[in-house]
């Protein structure tokens, strides 16, 4: 059987026709007869036609396609991202393609190289914890492709940014964890040539020498992104003579790694160690204790990256802001591994 795809081409043939001729009865066009506009438009049923949107949006000079890459498309954060892009992408009448980079520098070029073959209108990225340089994102602006950046971004790339208020939510995290009686706090980031992770630990920094407490140098742990790190460095630190007494990390997958640690040496959880995380992944509020975690509001993050280019790119909105940084507030989410006061 052939998987051969019916062409407008085809239908010509078959009728005996031209394929301009075809177009124009397809599209109802007042100069071809009705009559002969439904007999096309039955033939093109018998056989199966489908008509090429791609072809014709790239015709009129648009694809109406956007492309997302982000680093994995498995964790809660970024597919309720992508749900955002997809339904600001579906209000708009604009398709979307999604990759993911599996925080490989390599793969994200490939993917940038993939998506610019696609003839994609934007690009909407969360660059891997392996991207260091901006070369490849300067590139796509030489194809006249518009660039957005969520979450994880290149601060040297000009762009448009959506991003979490990192240093902030992240000093009031680590704030909640000292009222709540903690003192000797340890911090798992991830790779520190990202600001958005190098906030996260300012703000940390910042609520720790404001309570006047003093935290081991060790204690402070970076480019760490897996729960295997995570439990690697909680085996570490907590048989120390003087452990840590809470961990705050930049991923709730770190949180559980921690907490299964905290479990396997019969560390009770919160009264002995407190637990705090980031993203509230979907496993966050049922395992026991419930991990205390960071909304990032995802789903709104990337409903506004995808609306920034509807709105400032695409359709010319003449209020442009000079900044093109925009910041979407997180929220708290204290929950029993970090709450000892109830």
């Amino acid at each position: 059987m052939s998987r051969k795809r019916i062409t407008i081409y085809d239908l010509a043939r078959e009728l005996g026709i031209s394929a301009s001729y075809v177009s124009r009865a397809l599209n109802d066009h007042p100069s071809i007869n009705p009559k002969v506009c439904d007999s096309v438009k039955q033939k093109a049923r018998e056989l199966n036609y489908k008509h090429n949107s791609h072809a014709a949006n790239l015709r009129q000079g648009s694809s109406k396609t956007i492309g997302v890459i982000v680093p994995h498309i498995n964790q809660y954060f970024f597919s309720e991202a992508i749900a955002g892009i997809e339904e600001v992408c579906f209000q708009n009448n604009h398709s979307l393609i999604i990759c993911q980079s599996h925080e490989s520098f390599q793969h994200e070029c490939k993917a940038i190289d993939t998506l610019v073959h696609q003839n994609v209108d934007c690009i909407l990225i969360s660059v891997s914890a392996e991207t260091q340089t901006s070369a490849h994102l300067q590139n796509i602006r030489k194809h006249n492709i518009e660039l957005i950046q969520f979450d994880r971004c290149m601060d040297e790339v000009d762009s448009f940014k959506i991003l979490n208020d990192n240093q902030e939510i992240t000093y009031q995290v680590s704030k909640s964890l000292i009222e709540q009686g903690y003192r000797k706090i340890a911090f798992i980031g991830g790779p520190s040539h990202l600001s958005t992770f190098g906030l996260r630990k300012e703000g940390f920094i910042q609520a720790i020498k404001e309570h006047g407490l003093s935290i081991p140098a060790n204690f402070i742990v970076e480019n760490a992104l897996s729960r295997e790190e995570a439990i690697e460095v909680a085996r570490e630190l907590l048989v120390l003579n003087e452990p840590p007494d809470a961990f705050l990390s930049i991923s709730d997958h770190l949180s559980l790694g921690v907490l299964q640690v905290a479990e396997s040496m019969g560390i009770q959880v919160p009264a002995q160690l407190g637990i705090f995380g980031f993203a509230n992944e979907v496993f966050a509020p049922i395992v026991k204790p419930a991990l205390s975690s960071v909304d990032q509001r995802s789903k709104e993050l990337g409903k506004r990256a995808a609306q920034i280019y509807f709105e400032f790119i695409l359709n010319g909105k003449t209020t442009t802001p000079e900044d093109k940084t925009e910041i979407i507030a997180s929220d708290l989410l204290v929950r029993g591994s970090s709450k000892r006061f109830f």
